[in-house]
């Protein structure tokens, strides 16, 4: 689905400047929504690998969504490899979004996540990006859909967060998809 609407958001590389910003988004409850509570204790970003440049390899790897209008952070998306077999080609991009409050519900998340998959795309050979959300979590599979991912079903009892397991819905974008 391609938008011919000027970009809102960018990607960009996680600098040494953002890691007090990005420890305070991890750390806040606030900030995290309800389908991110894992109940594992925050730790705070190596700066010492930030130092040494981007959070990202060939096995995953993030970035700061940025809003063009006026370069503020809005969120982060981040990703990692996934296997659905031994050999190099069976390997896929797993990835999730998270947005501060006061962004969500306006398309940046969106517009965030077909550009993820754009770049990661470009830069590796995989055939195979996907994103998986809470059943309950309408927004983001309205998001995923609109991005360009398709639903391909739902994981039972895959996630334990806030104390209990939940179905997650899985979505994908495959390399010969359309835009």
């Amino acid at each position: 689905m391609t938008d011919n609407r000027p970009p809102r958001v960018r990607l960009r590389d996680i600098t040494l400047q953002d890691a007090d910003l990005l420890d305070a988004w991890d750390g806040a409850t606030h900030t995290s929504g309800g389908f991110n509570d894992f109940d594992v204790p925050h730790e705070p970003l190596s700066r010492e690998s930030l130092a040494l440049g981007p959070l990202r390899d060939e096995h995953n790897g993030r970035f700061i969504v940025e809003r063009i209008a006026d370069d503020t952070p809005i969120g982060a998306v981040g990703w990692h490899e996934v296997r659905f077999g031994p050999n190099t080609p069976s390997t896929a991009w797993n990835f999730g979004i998270e947005l501060i409050p006061d962004a969500r519900g306006q398309g940046y998340g969106t517009e965030a996540q077909r550009l993820l998959a754009a770049w990661l795309f470009e830069w590796t050979t995989f055939n195979r990006i996907e994103a998986s959300t809470d059943v309950t979590n309408l927004a983001e599979q309205r998001s995923l859909e609109k991005a360009g991912f398709t639903r391909e079903g739902v994981v039972r009892g895959a996630q334990f967060r806030a104390g209990a397991y939940h179905d997650l819905v899985v979505y994908s974008r495959l390399r010969d998809d359309p835009d």
